[in-house]
């Protein structure tokens, strides 16, 4: 695998590699534990710009219904309750700027959307790696995560106070191809 701390040759359009994609989150559950999950079906694009932001745009899809905890019946909860799954079958982001933070390093500004509530977030990404596929594709990989607050986006839960913390760190692990 070679690095490049050039960002700039980097520019291009590409698709999210979801065999290569992890994108998790990690919750309090009670004063001493946490959950941990990630999410098993998503896609995603983007057209990336890294000298001239306004031209970066992207989209990433998560199925909600594909929260994976390793608990079935946890799992089902998660998604009809906090997620609502019923009503809202997807959780979007949409990229809206791309700024170089970094030799390697790039803040992500974009609208997440939750249970039908769009809200403003930026994360900090590292580029982990580049490389030239077998056929001829870069790939990218890049690393990330943002903790948010669950209620800004109506994730409410009536049980004992403590029981389910409000802040979730999202992660992001996260590998794209360039399309030729």
């Amino acid at each position: 695998m070679s690095n490049t701390n050039k960002l700039s040759e980097l520019t291009g359009d590409y698709v999210l590699d979801p065999a290569h994609t992890r994108i998790g989150f990690i919750a309090r559950h009670t004063m001493a534990t946490r959950v941990r999950g990630n999410f098993r079906t998503f896609d995603g694009n983007a057209h990336l710009d890294f000298d001239a932001s306004p031209r970066s745009s992207g989209r990433l899809t998560i199925q909600a219904k594909s929260i994976d905890t390793g608990n079935r019946q946890r799992d089902d909860l998660l998604g009809k309750k906090f997620l609502g799954v019923d009503d809202h079958p997807t959780i979007t982001f949409v990229l809206t700027e791309v700024e170089q933070s970094g030799e390697a390093n790039v803040k992500v500004t974009g609208d997440l959307t939750m249970r039908g509530i769009t809200r403003p977030i930026t994360m900090e990404f590292q580029l982990t790696g580049t490389e030239t596929d077998p056929r001829g594709a870069l790939r990218i990989d890049f690393t990330g995560s943002v903790t948010i607050n669950r209620k800004d986006w109506g994730v409410h839960w009536k049980a004992a106070a403590g029981m389910v913390g409000p802040k979730v760190v999202l992660q992001f692990d996260i590998a794209v191809i360039r399309k030729p």
